[in-house]
């Protein structure tokens, strides 16, 4: 596979090398290959692409959104012909499997789709005679230069979330890509070139928290997009409403299952292993925590570890693989050091996936998948967000005290149940403090045309990404009052 070296910038129609001083090395958690090496670019070269995306702003809003949207049309077929590539380039640098690469890139497509539909979406309201002889109409007019400062462990998929509809909006953009998974969006930028967009409205910088400080800093950037944890998300939407710019931030996550006496078995175990171990457990809607209502407690303890047990850890370019190894060495003693934490505080161990000797890749990141049981609901295990495949399981007596426990956490990015009851399903989505609601489903992952919630420490600001939302949060509502003598 031919990687980029050096790591480029993308500013005004033109690739660019960083005159950054510090570089960082981006290397395959699985192997502990270095990959090539990536700029943390200065204040500067943030400048510069916020001056050439403030330079596009007005001739690219003043172009139809139904020609606006044929740019976006070319992306959506490029991306299809260029899927099994950007997946294997986010499996090298980010370690997930080829399925779930590709699993991503086919929710970051659904949303260049959605996007497409900016005509309509984009429409605003009018009523005659508000008054006699006067009519009143609201019309979207675009924000202006927007950026989004995305995460490591979806390097395609979360730009996405916003990129689309901040451009059909009639927006100009810049991304700053993860420093850890750079590779990705110099895949995808390379096909936005092969678009034709106009100079300027989409811009690539990458960089660290100097470079993220300079975006949030500048004064032509008009709004900031972020995924990440809730401590940095809270403290970049304190620094970027500071600095006057609209914001919207998700947060972290701490993801409950109640799975009750009546749900299917097999179903449930199976449903809850994809949640918690899939992509190594390094996504915001993954599983943590499991409470087994009443008699549950007699079978999921055990379905859920023989499950994990079974799991086959690996490089995620391989076939048959079904989880791959978490981000950083860092992040692999993080998520051991929490689980001796929940031990050392009276969890006993399941499954215990530390130290795990995976042939032929003893260098790489890997933590087999861990389930802990006996957790305190009151405990730190009970209550961080671990990013990593570790689950932990409380016995709970009635689905009022599961609900209890959920609504007492400081997160509210996702919650499930599976059940067989209606009664029981109405009751939990009715009850439940969480944005997004799971029933029978480990992943509730809102679809491209809904938007993606999350309450609580999981979600600074007032519009979420995707769908309507992002359209309310990438435009302005002008109001007209009008009367024609």
């Amino acid at each position: 596979m031919n990687l980029q070296k050096p790591i480029l910038n993308y500013v005004n129609n033109t690739w660019h090398e960083s005159v950054a001083a510090d570089l960082l090395d981006v290397t395959n958690p699985a192997t502990g290959e270095i990959l090539t090496q990536v700029p943390l670019s200065p204040g500067d070269e943030v400048h510069q692409a916020a001056t050439a995306a403030a330079s596009a702003l007005d001739e690219w809003r003043r172009t139809p959104p139904v020609e606006r949207v044929q740019y976006l049309f070319k992306l959506k077929n490029l991306l299809e012909e260029n899927i099994d590539d950007i997946a294997q380039t986010i499996t090298m640098e980010c370690g997930k499997t080829l399925a779930e690469a590709k699993g991503e890139m086919r929710r970051a497509i659904e949303n260049v789709e959605v996007a497409c539909g900016i005509p309509t979406l984009m429409q605003g309201t009018n009523l005659e005679d508000i008054a006699t002889g006067i009519d009143e109409f609201m019309i979207r007019q675009p924000v202006g230069v927007c950026a989004v400062i995305a995460p490591f462990n979806f390097p395609g998929m979360i730009t996405f979330w916003f990129l689309p509809y901040a451009i059909a909006c009639g927006n100009t953009y810049i991304v700053k890509p993860s420093e850890k998974v750079p590779l990705t969006m110099q895949k995808i930028f390379q096909l936005l070139e092969q678009t034709g967009l106009p100079q300027g409205v989409v811009n690539l910088v990458n960089g660290g928290q100097k470079t993220v400080d300079a975006i949030l800093e500048h004064p032509e950037i008009r709004a900031i997009s972020f995924v990440g944890s809730t401590a940095t998300a809270k403290a970049i939407y304190a620094k970027a409403a500071a600095n006057g710019k609209r914001v919207q931030c998700q947060g972290g996550a701490k993801n409950p299952l109640i799975v009750l006496p009546d749900a299917d078995p097999q179903f449930t175990a199976n449903a809850t292993a994809d949640s918690a171990f899939g992509c190594a457990g390094q996504r915001c809607l993954a599983a943590s925590l499991a409470f087994a209502v009443g008699g549950a407690r007699n079978w999921f303890p055990k379905a859920i570890s023989d499950i994990a047990t079974d799991r086959v850890v690996g490089n995620g370019l391989e076939e048959d693989v079904q989880m791959g190894p978490v981000i950083t060495d860092e992040s692999r003693k993080r998520i051991e050091g929490i689980i001796q934490t929940g031990i050392d505080a009276g969890a006993r161990v399941l499954v215990d996936g530390r130290y795990p000797n995976i042939s032929g890749y003893e260098n790489g990141n890997f933590i087999r998948p861990t389930v802990l049981s006996n957790i305190d609901p009151q405990g730190e295990i009970a209550k961080t967000e671990i990013f990593g495949p570790v689950l932990g399981l409380i016995h709970v007596e009635t689905i009022d005290d599961a609900i209890s426990l959920i609504n007492s956490g400081s997160y509210g990015n996702m919650a499930c149940l599976f059940t067989s009851s209606g009664a029981s399903a109405r009751k939990f989505r009715y009850e439940a403090q969480i944005g997004n609601i799971g029933i029978n489903i480990g992943v509730a992952a809102p679809m491209a045309f809904f938007p993606f919630s999350g309450w609580k420490d999981s979600f600074f600001g007032d519009l979420h990404g995707q769908s309507w939302d992002a359209v309310d949060f990438f435009t302005q509502k002008k109001v007209v009052v009008e009367r024609w003598n």
